[in-house]
């Protein structure tokens, strides 16, 4: 089967198109002929090794390394013990543990998987699980009439987040580059902040103060983001640096106590239970999924570069092969 490899952490230069063995599934295990692949922070992460939280898990992953977690396909074989699914059935989640979505077929635990709506298309299906899970999970920590700020709100996360919080009643402040504030807004965003823009007013830390703030792109110190936090506020760490991910286990923990605030890491459970709520949602049409760009195969490395520089306006989707 083709697929998109790796041998060493690095840039998309360490990429490359192969034939590899297709994969045989084992005990509770499917094997899923992709047909959409999503692109996620986690893949870039993945394949630059940085920040270093992101190797945790490489060790356990089949090789050859290949990324791309969230999948949407045909199960074409299932392992022992695996009755879940059928031959023929249209499946798609976050294969997060084992990747391998950039090939024509990957393996997954049967319980990483869900029937795919019929409603939506096998890429809609794909741009849903990781990222549709962490929005979810985050905007629930907030109550209606709060004031929220996302920060890195026009990626592939902060496009669900933006549209469930405006839903649930929050007043939504938007941080991303200076393309993306008018993308913003039309999500929901009732304020929007360009980090590019000259300090102190591309710094989000100087505004507010919020009732809740979702950090996608952490960078800043824990006193920063105490400044910009109401009293009995919290700010949740998503992905960031790994500096920015220590002060706030450790130092964070210690002012926000202190300041009557909360600093902490948004633990994201997985799994099936997590995404399909929000997934029929997008099949009624009461939340909507956008796909910046769609690309082949052979270009993943444009679609990580895209996506990981942050230029995409949502999700990025790989056509594996025609549904």
């Amino acid at each position: 089967m083709r697929a998109v490899v790796f041998d060493r952490y690095g840039g998309i230069d360490q990429l490359r198109v192969t034939e590899v063995p297709r994969p045989v599934p084992g005990p509770g295990q499917v094997l899923v002929e992709v047909v959409a692949t999503a692109l996620n922070l986690s893949d870039w992460e993945g394949l630059r090794g940085s920040p270093y939280y992101a190797r945790l898990g490489d060790r356990a992953r089949p090789r050859p390394r290949i990324l791309g977690s969230d999948i949407a396909g045909v199960v074409a074989a299932t392992g022992p013990g695996a009755a879940k699914f059928r031959v023929g059935d249209e499946v798609y989640g976050d294969n997060l543990t084992l990747m391998g979505g950039f090939a024509e077929f990957a393996l997954a635990p049967e319980t990483a998987l869900a029937s795919k709506p019929t409603e939506l298309s096998f890429a809609e299906a794909a741009t849903i699980p990781q990222s549709g899970a962490i929005a979810t999970q985050a905007i629930a920590r907030a109550r209606p009439g709060d004031r929220v700020l996302i920060n890195g709100a026009g990626g592939g996360t902060g496009v669900f987040a933006l549209q469930l919080a405006r839903e649930a009643g929050l007043h939504v402040t938007g941080v991303d580059n200076g393309d993306k504030q008018d993308f913003m807004r039309e999500l929901g965003a009732y304020e929007t902040l360009d980090y590019r823009a000259a300090w102190p007013e591309g710094d989000f830390t100087r505004t507010g103060p919020y009732d809740l703030i979702v950090d996608f792109v952490a960078s800043k110190s824990v006193f920063a983001y105490r400044r910009a936090l109401a009293r009995g506020g919290t700010y949740l760490f998503v992905g960031g640096t790994v500096r920015a991910l220590l002060r706030v286990l450790t130092v964070g923990w210690l002012v926000g106590a202190v300041s009557g605030r909360r600093l902490r890491l948004l633990a994201v459970a997985q799994g099936p239970v997590r995404f399909e709520p929000i997934a029929r949602r997008v099949a009624a049409g009461e939340v909507r999924t956008i796909i910046d760009r769609t690309y082949s195969l052979e270009q993943v490395p444009q679609a990580l570069s895209r996506h990981g520089e942050g230029q995409a306006l949502g999700k990025v989707v790989i056509a594996v092969r025609e549904p």
